[in-house]
């Protein structure tokens, strides 16, 4: 019998910890089993296990030799289901979560091409800004903006996402243009009320130097959309991430005032999925897609 048999022969064993039990996933007998782990035993010149009437347990060479085993017959394992993704089209469902204004905004014409492309993909997204656990509720790629934290999950980012503080040129007129952070203290400010809201813009100078002033909010709100509707009308100065301001940057509808000063923390745009050792083709060419994508955001 090939070595490798009698390896997956002894790895079962061990997860069921008795013959008997592995026995009956493998489809052989219970001496059967044992014969084929004994003689890898007598080829590898170690005893692997300590037998008794009831169950098995690993002698000191033999938890040594499992782990090893273990982690090679997994790798066999993975390089046989990548190679036969490769030969064929991706299929299965990818479960996709994005933030909601910029997931409106910039994913769902990607989003749309990439299932037009694969259509044996079954895509399901959501669009919206509640805290996930992404590998309890099953998502394979999430996109998530901000700064980078130590996770268990693999991010790949996909563009920068600079806090830009503005005011509209109308709103600019009525008090003046800031020339220094401590101008904001004494401005109407429109604030965000969601995930640790605070009323400070923290900030560093392109020299380096660090800082934070403290806002005099007029309105709070919770969606980008709400705030840039209400700069946009003069109501008062706010930081708001790029995507949901550069158009208005563009046609000069909206004023990025101080930009000698840049908001802190950075922040980024990534897609994140689990770190698993094997990624599917589907996640895999999807993060793909995203990357590409990015590349025609207007900032």
């Amino acid at each position: 019998m090939p070595q490798i048999s009698k390896i997956s022969m002894f790895i079962a064993v061990v997860k069921h910890q008795s013959f008997a039990g592995a026995a009956r996933d493998l489809g052989f007998t219970g001496p059967a089993l044992s014969k084929q782990v004994q003689a890898l035993e007598e080829q590898l010149g170690v005893k692997l296990l300590h037998r008794t009437t009831r169950q098995v347990s690993l002698t000191e060479e033999g938890a040594l030799y499992y782990e090893r085993a273990r982690k090679a017959l997994e790798d066999l394992d993975e390089a046989e289901k990548q190679i036969q993704e490769l030969k064929s089209s991706p299929v299965g469902l990818l479960k996709i979560n994005a933030p909601m204004s910029f997931g409106l905004n910039y994913l769902t014409d990607p989003i749309a091409k990439f299932s037009q492309k694969y259509s044996d993909v079954i895509i399901d997204v959501d669009f919206d800004d509640r805290r996930i656990d992404m590998i309890e509720e099953g998502y394979d790629v999430i996109i998530r903006i901000g700064a980078l934290e130590d996770s268990s999950l693999i991010a790949r980012k996909l563009s920068p996402c600079p806090i830009m503080l503005c005011a509209s040129p109308a709103f600019i007129e009525r008090y003046g243009l800031p020339q220094n952070p401590s101008d904001l203290e004494e401005l109407p400010a429109i604030l965000f009320n969601k995930h640790g809201y605070v009323d400070e813009w923290a900030y560093k100078k392109n020299n380096g130097n660090v800082g934070k002033v403290k806002m005099k909010g007029v309105m709070h709100a919770n969606t980008a959309e709400m705030m840039c509707e209400a700069c946009l009308q003069g109501i008062g100065v706010t930081s708001l991430p790029i995507f949901s301001v550069a158009k208005y940057l563009q046609s000069n509808q909206l004023i990025h005032i101080l930009p000698e000063y840049e908001t802190m923390p950075q922040r980024s745009i990534y897609a994140m999925f689990p770190q698993n050792r094997y990624l599917s083709t589907k996640t895999r060419l999807f993060v793909d897609w995203l990357s590409e994508n990015s590349k025609t955001w207007p900032w």
